[in-house]
């Protein structure tokens, strides 16, 4: 489990730094440019993928198991609702979602078999205690991530740019 979820967090990492140069083609009001989906723009829902990234390694990093990999998590934003909608600037945003990648990137090194099998308890956005262990919260992050930045990739190609290839296969043969 621990080499699928690192190289789910390499190939996360790779899909995020790929579907922003495609939207950096756009204009500025086309990013921010209401479309109708759930987040509303482009913009929106980036945001949205970063947000969930923020509530879960906050999460994470109030959690024994996880604390001391995730000490930079205390100069990241902390975001309140998942539409928050964190930087209005595809730029600014660009250079978080690098941050935040680097920092999931760091962490998957840090991994073990006892630390992904460590209960993380917190409040859901309800403030409803749960309890998953780090392994099953990893796998909703990094699937959450993908399920929106189809919707981004959609948005992407009805804006008339041409997503490519995102499947993981593609960058397994990038990779090597």
């Amino acid at each position: 489990m621990i080499e699928y979820l690192q190289r789910t967090a390499r190939y996360n990492q790779w899909m995020n730094q790929k579907l922003y140069e495609k939207v950096q083609l756009l204009s500025t009001e086309d990013i921010a440019k209401g479309r109708g989906a759930f987040f509303d723009s482009i913009l929106g829902t980036l945001n949205h993928i970063l947000v969930g990234d923020l509530i879960w390694f906050h999460r994470f990093s109030t959690s024994k198991a996880c604390k001391a990999h995730l000490e930079s998590m205390k100069d990241m934003p902390c975001p309140k609702s998942l539409d928050e909608l964190l930087f209005t600037d595809i730029r600014a945003l660009c250079e978080q979602r690098e941050l935040m990648d680097k920092i999931i990137l760091n962490f998957s090194q840090t991994w073990n078999e006892a630390m992904l099998q460590a209960d993380i308890r917190y409040r859901d956005m309800k403030a409803n205690k749960c309890q998953r262990t780090l392994n099953e919260l990893l796998q909703h992050l990094f699937n959450h991530q993908t399920h929106h930045r189809g919707q981004v990739t959609t948005l992407l190609s009805q804006a008339g740019i041409d997503p490519e290839a995102t499947d993981l296969l593609v960058w397994m043969m990038e990779e090597g």
